[in-house]
């Protein structure tokens, strides 16, 4: 059987031991749309979309709406309707696209909180005529449940001042104190990778609060490092990592619906002593931010937690 994957995730497959349980699982990445994706993605109201913009840079994004939002056209076509937020970095470089009659490698992360669904879809974007996205499918596959933290939406017609609507958009090369606490307190984040044989993804994190690690280097720059826990072994993110370090990460807070977006670079530690605090981790990531954006009002609706996921390992031990 030729193996579906590329280069860096063969190579992290191999390092991992898992090339041969890789190569059985990737028989559920297809080509075109599955039948039966349609109605999912009839249902849902949040997808991640990862790309480059311009300079190269990789961001996550959020896409939300009301239930209806998301359409599957036909088995190679998906639809959001559904803009980008005002100044979320990719919007200028799809608008850059759509000028230049051009499409943008892009992957698409369609989750459903409550009942913990998720279906990724990589292909090429273009702005769509109602200023949503269009997405070409190259790939698609379901991912499993596990370490997505059960939410409920409820929708709200506009964000107000308690969502912290008194500010716009905010770009910055380090992080806020204010952001930092949002980071330790997370229990989900998104991240958009890519690599030069199949172009980007987007992907989902998840663990109980405090899953991250942040800290800043000798320079006074902002570093996340988190686990990676045992997943489906194709190590997607990973292996794009293992050629290409450019990622993006998106947080969402779920209850007010501002989102933080940061680009920067990211490294895999294979090191023991490298995730030896993180329980159930098989190594770690360790990612420089290189600027953040913080959208107060990006996503509607809303979603309230029900519970963590009951596979989550226990976040690392506070020092001290």
């Amino acid at each position: 059987m030729e193996p579906p994957f590329h280069a860096g995730e063969l190579a992290v497959q191999e390092r991992a031991g898992v090339a041969a349980a890789a190569l059985r699982v990737g028989g559920i990445i297809d080509a075109e749309l599955h039948p039966r994706a349609a109605p999912f993605l009839a249902a849902q109201r949040l997808a991640v979309l990862g790309a480059a913009d311009a300079d190269g840079r990789m961001w996550a994004s959020a896409l939300a709406g009301a239930p209806g939002f998301l359409r599957a056209l036909d088995p190679h076509t998906l639809h959001a309707a559904a803009p980008l937020a005002i100044g979320d970095p990719l919007a200028d470089t799809l608008a850059a696209a759509g000028r230049d009659h051009a499409r943008v490698d892009a992957g698409m992360l369609v989750i459903d909180l409550a009942t913990r669904r998720r279906l990724r879809i990589n292909g090429l974007a273009e702005p769509a005529a109602d200023g949503g996205v269009v997405i070409r499918v190259r790939q698609t596959y379901w991912n499993c449940p596990r370490y997505i933290q059960a939410r409920v939406a409820y929708p709200r017609a506009s964000a107000g001042a308690e969502d912290g609507g008194g500010h716009g958009p905010r770009r910055a090369a380090r992080l806020s104190d204010a952001q930092r606490a949002w980071i330790a307190a997370a229990d989900t984040f998104f991240i958009a990778t890519a690599n030069p044989a199949d172009g980007a993804d987007a992907s989902h994190r998840g663990g109980d609060p405090g899953f991250i690690v942040s800290t800043r280097d000798g320079d006074g720059g902002d570093v996340l490092v988190f686990p990676d826990y045992p997943g489906n072994n194709m190590f997607n993110t990973l292996g794009n990592l293992a050629v290409n370090p450019a990622a993006g990460v998106l947080f969402i807070d779920f209850e007010r619906g501002a989102t933080l977006q940061l680009t920067g670079t990211a490294e895999v530690l294979w090191d023991h002593t490298d995730f030896a605090a993180f329980p159930g981790a098989g190594r770690a990531v360790r990612f420089r931010v290189a600027e953040a954006v913080e959208l107060p009002r990006a996503v509607a609706p809303r979603w309230h937690l029900l519970e963590l996921s009951p596979f989550n390992p226990p976040p690392p031990a506070s020092p001290g």
